[in-house]
């Protein structure tokens, strides 16, 4: 995308329409949320190498028997998100997020999965590696966190992009729990952002590849450029979603907008990527309203 500053205008605009589009529309505004639990489960899950289709998260969730087995740790790893979604679409609203929150969160997330080390940070000799990156050192994690969300509090004036990327990227490095904190950035971020009145966001799992270049690149040089790209689309694509669904556009997939309007499919396919027609990404598939 352009420069952070500019997709940080766009963003904007697009906030403005939401607000105006979603009064007397909350019915609408929690189906949506509910309708993508899944496929942020699906995809947070996938970037920390679950097993799980889409279609095979869906089922979890709506207690449909699969048709192959699973292991009961994928099993409560897509329910246990699943609640820590839905849970903070309210408790957002409540609270700013402090180290209780942050345990709460991770206790409801790895419950039935490591009760030992669930809602609670790394102790003692308890050391964590990440590809080449070894996490600071366990007697450092709450220091570490503190500053992190410290930073993030007190640099109101950066745009949002800019201070999602930094703490997700600074709450990643410190690595603070033993298990489960890929999970748990990826819904913190989306607290944050519910927290300032924004929408959340879906870190996809095809952009997974970039994703893990974003941390490289701040671990090899300390820069934040690559993870405010994907935190930028991220969040347009999810207002480009609700505008569609709120403004009542015709929702269709760009492939059918593609023959309907005799354009590239592969050029829009492009310029959707790039995030810059309002398509967007829902289910595996991009869609567009018009």
């Amino acid at each position: 995308m352009a420069n952070t500053l500019k997709v940080y205008k766009k963003i904007q605009k697009l906030r403005e329409r939401y607000y105006k589009a979603i009064l007397g529309k909350e019915a609408l505004l929690r189906m949506i949320a509910e309708a993508e639990v899944s496929d942020q489960v699906y995809n947070s899950n996938a970037i920390e190498n679950s097993t799980l289709s889409l279609e095979e998260t869906d089922k979890i969730l709506l207690q449909i028997e699969l048709d192959r087995y699973v292991s009961e740790r994928e099993i409560f790893e897509a329910k246990n998100l699943a609640r820590v979604v839905l849970y903070i679409e309210n408790k957002s609203k409540e609270s700013e997020l402090d180290f209780d929150i942050i345990l709460l969160l991770h206790k409801m997330l790895i419950s039935n999965i490591r009760d030992e080390i669930a809602g609670r940070f790394r102790i003692k000799d308890e050391w964590v590696r990440v590809g080449e990156h070894i996490a600071p050192n366990p007697l450092e994690v709450m220091e570490r966190l503190q500053k992190v969300i410290t930073e993030y509090n007190s640099n109101s004036a950066e745009s949002v992009i800019k201070r999602i990327a930094k703490f997700h990227l600074g709450f990643e490095y410190v690595h603070p729990f033993v298990d489960g904190n890929g999970r748990i950035g990826r819904v913190l971020n989306n607290y944050l952002l519910l927290r300032g009145g924004y929408v959340s966001i879906n870190i996809k799992f095809i952009d997974r590849l970039m994703y893990y270049d974003a941390f490289r690149e701040f671990q090899a040089k300390g820069k934040t450029k690559i993870m405010e790209t994907i935190v930028a689309k991220a969040l347009t694509n999810s207002y480009h979603k609700r505008l569609a669904y709120l403004e009542n556009k015709v929702i269709m997939n760009l492939s059918d907008h593609a023959k309907k309007s005799k354009l590239s499919h592969a050029n829009l396919i492009n310029k959707a990527k790039r995030q810059t027609i309002e398509a967007f990404w829902e289910k595996g598939v991009w869609k567009i309203g018009v």
